[in-house]
């Protein structure tokens, strides 16, 4: 092959390809040109590689290809439009998914709490096992309560963050194996209830619900949604549908990691209440209002913006461009 004489025979061929490249709005026609030069093109390059290697003729039209590719597959969203359409569509309708989940997770945490604290307080060789007496008075007096105050608030607000944010990573992550979630919500109910218990025992019940509530509400839910979503993620391993067990569990996966993500933000507001309100002082009613106030704007956030979201179609996922064309399936 004359690379040369190639050259010139193609040169306004490939020029047209440059100049279909470049348009920002192609016509339908013009995308219909673009798509034929583009297979011409491809087939002078893979003749001009195998004739004469790499050249710089080549290479040139490798970038005229690379540029009519771009105008033919599209491009990734830009990431400033990314961020809104993550927090306002993806992890709100994600949310959203896991609604009831999470509430029959609450109810399940309320129930084994108070079973574990009802236990503990009625046996006394139960209550005795944890300790002996001085030390459980002295927890019940001053280390319960201690523990909101023992560090600097914005170290213990980024301590407790960093260690919350980590556990409700593990339930999502860990979720396809549909016992670590559980396993977390269990402990998490069983030392809730323990120390509930100890308290009670020592006429300090008050205390604890007092110091609990100001970030406990949106913290323990932020648990719950992670454990939902784990969950989530489980069943979409067991029961895929028409869908292959590959291909449920990618979308599971890819869509209910959004909340993982997503929870960061939210444990981080739950960790400055517990590091800069629960501590305070401040009357309780103000403290424990700012914590509903903000599970409340969590709560919302999660039905009603998720509802919205999920109207419209979203799951959470990535977009198509980002995850793929989906495959039909039937039923």
């Amino acid at each position: 092959m004359d690379l040369d004489a190639l050259t010139a025979a193609r040169q306004d061929e490939w020029a047209r390809l440059d100049e279909l490249g470049r348009l920002r709005r192609p016509t339908g026609p013009e995308v219909d040109e673009l798509v034929v030069r583009y297979r011409a093109a491809s087939a002078d390059l893979a003749e001009i590689k195998t004739s004469a290697g790499r050249s710089q003729v080549g290479d040139h039209l490798s970038t005229l290809l690379a540029r009519a590719r771009l105008r033919l597959t599209g491009a990734p969203e830009n990431v400033l439009r990314q961020v809104p359409r993550f927090f306002v569509l993806q992890l709100p309708a994600a949310l959203y998914r896991v609604r009831w989940t999470t509430l029959a997770i609450a109810l399940a945490f309320v129930v084994i709490g108070t079973l574990v604290a009802t236990w503990i307080v009625r046996d006394p060789a139960v209550l005795a096992a944890l300790g002996d007496e001085a030390g459980l008075a002295d927890y019940a007096d001053n280390q319960f309560t201690g523990y909101y105050s023992e560090n600097p608030a914005a170290v213990f607000a980024g301590t407790v963050w960093t260690n919350n944010a980590w556990i409700a990573a593990q339930c999502v992550l860990f979720g396809i194996t549909g016992i670590w979630p559980v396993m977390v919500v269990m402990q998490n109910a069983v030392s809730v209830g323990t120390a509930a218990a100890v308290l009670f025992a020592h006429g300090r019940g008050d205390v604890f619900f007092l110091y609990i509530a100001p970030h406990g509400q949106l913290e323990l839910t932020c648990i719950f949604v992670a454990a939902a979503a784990g969950l989530h993620i489980f069943w979409a391993w067991v029961a895929p549908g028409p869908r292959t067990r590959g291909a449920a569990l990618a979308a599971a996966g890819r869509s209910l990691a959004t909340i993982a993500i997503g929870l960061v933000f939210v444990l981080a507001v739950a960790g400055l209440i517990e590091g800069f309100v629960t501590a305070a002082p401040w009357p309780w009613p103000i403290k424990i209002g700012i914590g509903t106030a903000a599970l409340a704007a969590f709560i919302v956030y999660m039905v009603v913006v998720g509802g919205r979201a999920a109207r419209r179609g979203e799951t959470g996922d990535l977009t198509e461009y980002e995850a793929g064309t989906a495959r039909l399936v039937a039923g």
